[in-house]
């Protein structure tokens, strides 16, 4: 089944918007800068929507402005209305347990302590949804929670930020391949240096 929606998650807002979080607003800003469209809110889908056509192929852009633990409202919102099946939806996150610049696709699986997952798949009812999971690092120092909070809600540094970039940068041609269901070679394009 090809994907009818990409949904990138992160928080809205000018102070969120550099932080490591909002890597899959980052990246369906690339996808919608590459295909020449712009976001706009709509309301009845509690976030910002464009409408592509990635060769030939109709999907949705969907970047929830629910903040990020209320992203499932969002992403049932607009899947409901087009009837996409969860099968059908890629999302696009952060992912502490990649380094910067590591992006990786799979399909199903656990929230792994992702508050953006983790009400995604209460709100769906399954985890049996595609993830793009983006690399951007672990706290040095392993253990608190707080420790992660204050890290996925600051900026990368420089070095990782290049990284990070880099990652998005071929992230996009993968998109293409993984809504062509040519998931061999959007693997690929993600493992490359």
């Amino acid at each position: 089944m090809s994907i009818k929606l990409i949904v990138g998650l992160g928080n809205p807002g000018k102070q969120y918007e550099k932080t490591r979080h909002n890597a899959g607003f980052w990246l369906l800003d690339d996808v919608a800068n590459h295909l020449g469209v712009s976001f706009k809110l709509e309301s009845g889908f509690f976030g910002e929507v464009a409408k592509v056509m990635i060769q030939s192929h109709p999907v949705f852009l969907l970047k929830p402005t629910t903040f990020m633990n209320r992203s499932g409202q969002s992403v049932r919102a607009l899947s409901q209305f087009y009837k996409i099946s969860p099968e059908a939806i890629l999302v696009v996150h952060d992912e502490l347990d990649l380094p910067p610049g590591e992006v990786k696709l799979k399909k199903g699986g656990g929230h792994a302590g992702h508050n953006g997952l983790k009400d995604i798949q209460a709100q769906l009812g399954t985890p049996n949804f595609w993830r793009l999971r983006l690399g951007i690092g672990h706290p040095r120092t392993l253990g608190m929670a707080q420790q992660v909070f204050d890290y996925v809600l600051s900026p990368p540094r420089k070095e990782d930020q290049n990284e990070i970039q880099a990652m998005i940068d071929k992230s996009y041609w993968a998109i293409e391949k993984i809504v062509l269901e040519q998931f061999d070679e959007a693997n690929r394009i993600l493992r490359e240096k």
